[in-house]
């Protein structure tokens, strides 16, 4: 059966993998899945077999090799351009990597903690005075992480309007020709930022790495570009669905959430169980440069490989009763931020930032509930990442 599931799929609740995928799960740790393009390419559902593979440099992360899997039509048709970080490999990569890793080590998230709370909290405010209810999304999920990528990077957030739209286009089109215009039109306004601050600096991780590396020869304006649009974009889109997503699903599990209110320092096991249960990002990418036997199979030279996230998270043989949200597990080895080489680099201001957007929310609007029935809220289809497009809510 799993070699007719096609991939992706969207889901049926927001907070479970597609039903679709049932077939994958239970069963052997790779399986066979169809392209939108009717390729035929590995899906990896084992959570031992993924950490395996994810830390294995025989599979490689390089999206201009023309054996690259492409899930959909619209990265298909951006497949060869430069996409910096995720889409390249050693030794280049750890160049790339090594530049940014300063900036996002836990004692730097630490210290921007006073300000993710202080964003927070005027949020809130904003929305209490308009009160008594919000469209949570544009109201709270979205401006958070926009605020702090755009102080952390020194983006004027002024703009956030513009590259929050072109991000939507880039990750959603839905014509390729739209992927195209948002791609573009994000690269064009980096670009002539960085330009003004070669000349105007200001105390951001992009004026830092324009003095220390761009005007000095050590980096081009091309490849800080790519690494700022990564930056800017996934900064604010992962972590705004997961706020989103989250305040969702915890409003439709009051007991957890009981037992979250009663005691707030659960907030960061919390966390790192929302991360496994929702798996917003369900679909890494790889293509093999070279035989690999691992699960009973054997990945050949260009074949395509896909990590399924929701799943690997969902195996039963390391999460006891998967499917059940659960804050006394030991949730922290899932793959939700990926694994290896390539794991997330942002994954400790996520953290921090999810940790204060639920915790402060929940804390400050203890009569917080959904001001729509959960099946007329509309959620993201599976060919993006996963979350809320609105988030009706009152209190």
């Amino acid at each position: 059966m799993s070699e007719t599931v096609a991939f992706p799929q969207d889901r049926t609740c927001p907070y479970h993998p597609p039903t679709a995928y049932d077939p994958l799960r239970g069963g052997r740790p790779l399986s066979r899945v169809t392209l939108f393009d009717g390729r035929s390419v590995w899906v990896v559902t084992g959570h031992a077999e993924a950490r395996a593979l994810l830390s294995d440099g025989r599979l490689s992360a390089d999206r201009s090799n023309e054996a690259f899997p492409s899930p959909t039509k619209r990265f298909k048709g951006l497949q060869n351009r430069r996409t910096a970080l995720l889409g390249v490999d050693d030794p280049e990569h750890n160049t790339q990597r090594r530049m940014l890793i300063p900036s996002f080590t836990l004692k730097r998230t630490a210290a921007l903690r006073p300000a993710i709370q202080e964003t927070v909290d005027r949020l809130i405010d904003a929305m209490v005075a308009r009160g008594p209810s919000a469209e949570l999304v544009n109201d709270f999920a979205l401006p958070v992480p926009s605020m702090v990528i755009c102080a952390l990077l020194g983006v004027p957030y002024r703009d956030h309007e513009f590259f929050e739209g072109a991000s939507r286009r880039l990750l959603r089109g839905p014509e390729l020709s739209d992927v195209e215009a948002a791609r573009d039109q994000i690269n064009g306004y980096l670009a002539d930022l960085i330009e003004r601050k070669r000349t105007d600096p200001g105390e951001g991780l992009l004026d830092e790495l324009v003095a220390t590396r761009l005007e000095t020869g050590e980096t081009d304006v091309e490849e800080l570009v790519a690494l700022a649009a990564i930056l800017l974009v996934a900064g604010h889109e992962t972590t705004a669905n997961m706020i989103s997503l989250g305040t969702f699903t915890l409003l439709s599990h009051p007991e957890q959430l009981a037992e979250l209110r009663a005691d707030p320092a659960l907030i960061s096991v919390a966390v790192e169980e929302l991360m496994r249960f929702l798996s917003i990002a369900d679909g890494m990418l790889r293509v093999a440069v070279e035989d690999i036997e691992i699960g009973g199979v054997t990945i050949r030279p260009d074949d395509g490989v896909i990590f399924s996230t929701s799943v690997i998270n969902r195996d039963a043989a390391v999460f006891e009763q998967p499917d059940a949200l659960d804050w006394h597990r030991s949730a922290r080895h899932h793959v939700a931020f990926g694994f290896g080489v390539h794991q997330c680099l942002g994954q400790n201001l996520a953290r921090a930032e999810m940790e204060i957007a639920l915790g402060t929310l929940f804390a400050r609007l203890p009569g917080l509930r959904l001001a729509a029935e959960p099946d007329r809220i509309p959620f993201r289809p599976g060919d993006t990442i996963q979350g809320m497009i609105e988030l009706p809510v009152a209190w």
